[in-house]
């Protein structure tokens, strides 16, 4: 029986289009994402860089580029987070405990709540026990630490919690820990069908 559910949070209940941001960062002059951006994106998602260290260290990759250039197609990425989404999870808040567990960053985060505004992202926040982006606790999926952090400071039962996220790397991290899991196909399912998957 399930009585927590941990959820992801891009391409769960906000959309996002990855692409966006590499074409973006393309028109910038960037020839390819390569090995240091994937260490700058861990670093910052981390919280071991500030959002100025992540910024120039684009303009490394990008000298020709502004801040302002590379700060607009680095939120490319974020689109729209429906209402019916946030209705389906105050819904669950009201039978489960939930949590979320998000692989992010400091830029994305202050843009979200820009975009969304404050009544919007409140009333999401409210509707968890607790909200945990990588960069505020220096962790990030799939580390077990990120899964075993949550499990052990609210007492959690793996078996009796359902990790939800769209990469099959998290999920899998998730399985291997004990807990429920459900690798949602972004673009096929939507998290407000939790009920038709019949894992609760």
């Amino acid at each position: 029986m399930i009585d927590t559910i941990i959820f992801d949070f891009g391409d769960i209940f906000i959309n996002l289009d990855k692409q966006a941001t590499i074409d973006g960062l393309k028109k910038l002059g960037l020839s390819e994402w390569n090995n240091n951006l994937d260490q700058l994106n861990i670093k910052f998602e981390t919280g071991n860089i500030t959002a100025e260290e992540f910024i120039s260290g684009f303009q490394k990759e990008i000298p020709n580029a502004s801040a302002k250039e590379i700060l607009n197609a680095w939120n490319a990425v974020l689109l729209d987070f429906p209402l019916y989404r946030l209705e389906f999870l105050q819904m669950l808040s009201e039978k489960y405990r939930l949590f979320l567990l998000s692989n992010t960053d400091s830029i994305h985060i202050k843009t979200f709540e820009h975009k969304t505004g404050v009544s919007f992202y409140s009333d999401f926040y409210q509707c968890f026990e607790k909200v945990y982006f990588s960069f505020e606790i220096g962790m990030r999926k799939p580390n077990h630490e990120a899964y075993t952090y949550i499990i052990n400071k609210h007492e959690l039962s793996p078996k009796r919690t359902l990790f939800v996220d769209d990469k099959i790397e998290n999920t899998n991290a998730a399985a291997e820990l004990g807990l429920q899991v459900w690798n949602l196909q972004v673009g096929k399912e939507d998290v407000v069908d939790l009920f038709d998957k019949k894992i609760i």
